[in-house]
């Protein structure tokens, strides 16, 4: 039996209603909730392990969650996305150096030396990307005058392990990716540039472990991981909240690691070194909010760029002629852009 009071307004009267309900239905109707709580739990737990593991199986790469039929939302909401693990498609087309270190993973880079280089620029590609998707970035700081290392991340290309954390335990792979660079070219100007994932791994690398490289150039950084997963729920059509915080939670016990706590805005408070911020003002997955509060929190020497016709997608697609004249200005010197 449950009860319940309604006052009539208007009346000035109270009722009183009594829902009879004997106790086999009340058994029944909690054996549904449970059955129903644990089928999202496993939906969730199946999505966030997706999320952060890569298939060796998987021949072909997932649509973006916007290209997706409604039938395909759903079932991808059900089952999560068997992502294959990224592969290199193509090579350096000028001479380049093989090499390899040790981080949570065996990670596998190009180096490509420029005679008297002005220093040596890092690339560090993004989600399900690899290094060979930097390759015009490189050519781009190579007509320069920069030399250039490309690293894949563990998880993607070359590397070892089927697992991402998304910015969090690749700060270590950047940390020795820099170590090495240090060693490699010493006494040379040292500048770091990162993509999505990329950005936030520098951001870490740098918040985490102190490295002092004397540039760094961030493209679409997002301000959290639970915003940009709830970025990816938005993009889909389906529900941001509780959903992205479900998959958070699962994400970041699968992979060992606080989820809630990879916040990049934090760790740009950590940040005084110069750094050029670039977005692409139609970019969904990642707010000119997001961007505008790592800027503002960042400490050093800044600047900050929107392209306008580009979205989260590498910026030679649509802008590479603003591209190349924001950061060439940034190499020379921080200038504050007006956006």
């Amino acid at each position: 039996m449950c009860s319940a009071f309604f006052y009539d307004k208007c009346n000035n009267r109270f009722f009183f209603f009594v829902v009879y309900m004997n106790r086999n239905r009340w058994k029944k109707l909690l054996y549904v909730v449970l059955i129903l709580f644990v089928i999202c739990n496993i939906i969730v737990y199946n999505h966030a392990y997706c999320f952060t593991h890569f298939s060796e199986n998987a021949t072909e790469r997932t649509k973006k969650p916007e290209e997706l039929t409604w039938s395909e939302k759903l079932m991808t909401l059900f089952t999560g996305v068997s992502v294959p693990k990224s592969k290199n498609l193509f090579q350096p087309d000028r001479a380049y150096e093989l090499f390899m270190l040790q981080s949570h993973e065996q990670l596998e880079g190009w180096d490509i030396p420029v005679v008297n280089s002005k220093g040596v620029v890092l690339l560090f590609h993004g989600y399900i990307s690899s290094k060979s998707q930097m390759l015009d970035y490189s050519n781009a700081f190579n007509e320069k005058g920069y030399s250039t290392m490309l690293i894949d991340f563990m998880g993607h290309g070359g590397s070892g392990g089927l697992e991402t954390t998304v910015g969090y335990k690749e700060g270590q792979d950047v940390k020795v990716a820099f170590e090495y660079a240090q060693k490699k070219y010493p006494n040379q100007q040292i500048i770091l540039l990162g993509s999505s994932l990329g950005a936030v791994a520098i951001m870490k690398a740098i918040e985490q472990y102190d490295i002092k490289p004397d540039k760094i150039i961030l493209q679409c950084p997002f301000g959290s991981l639970l915003e940009t997963t709830k970025a990816r729920f938005s993009v889909m059509g389906l529900p941001a909240t509780p959903l992205a915080q479900w998959l958070v939670l699962f994400g970041g016990w699968q992979t060992g690691f606080d989820a809630f706590a990879h916040n990049p805005i934090a760790y740009a408070q950590k940040i005084n070194i110069p750094t050029a911020v670039l977005s692409g003002a139609k970019d969904k997955r990642v707010s000119k909010a997001e961007i505008d509060e790592i800027y503002k929190n960042l400490k050093g020497k800044k600047t900050i760029k929107f392209f306008k016709n580009s979205a989260h997608e590498s910026y030679f697609t649509n802008d590479a002629a603003e591209w190349h004249a924001v950061v060439g200005s940034f190499l020379n010197e921080c200038v504050l852009f007006d956006y």
